[in-house]
């Protein structure tokens, strides 16, 4: 057995007239995300961190956004694609544990469903996935409210 830790970071700006979909929740808000899918930071971040150790590659060589076939694509499509991939790598994910940076808007109200969604999507516990969001008292570009950041480590088993 082979035990391996992942890390991903993803950032959006925000963007009028775009959805704001995080950990596969859309989340009423005025303003969405910008990005060639549907800009889910969580999810992109949940990717890298269990495309590094497996793959050895990040949502960007896996998913490209010169590819047009994933454009404005659900994140969550994406994240079960990373999956099957690292499990025909002989790879299985142990634990998720992220965080969602941002000023606004309130995350906490959403966490359950996302860990919800997250584990249906990957065919895993809830609880093996852990969601926390913070703020960064109004400093960054997240505090000014200039759009979101996630981080996510993730411990991958190869047997």
């Amino acid at each position: 057995m082979k035990i391996k830790t992942g890390i991903g970071f993803d950032a959006h700006r925000f963007k009028r007239g775009r959805r704001l979909v995080i950990g596969g929740v859309e989340i009423d808000y005025d303003l969405g995300l910008d990005g060639h899918s549907d800009a889910d930071v969580l999810i992109h971040a949940i990717v890298d961190a269990i495309a590094g150790p497996s793959l050895g590659k990040d949502i960007g060589n896996i998913f490209p956004d010169t590819d047009d076939s994933y454009k404005d694509i659900d994140s969550k499509i994406l994240l079960k694609k990373a999956a099957e991939m690292i499990r025909a790598a002989g790879y299985e994910i142990s634990n998720i544990d992220a965080e969602i940076i941002a000023q606004k808007p309130k995350m906490a109200p959403h966490i359950p469903d996302m860990r919800e969604i997250l584990a249906q999507v990957l065919g895993m516990a809830a609880e093996d996935i852990t969601i926390k969001a913070t703020t960064t008292e109004k400093m960054g570009f997240t505090g000014r409210g200039e759009g979101i950041a996630a981080v996510a480590t993730a411990l991958v088993i190869r047997n």
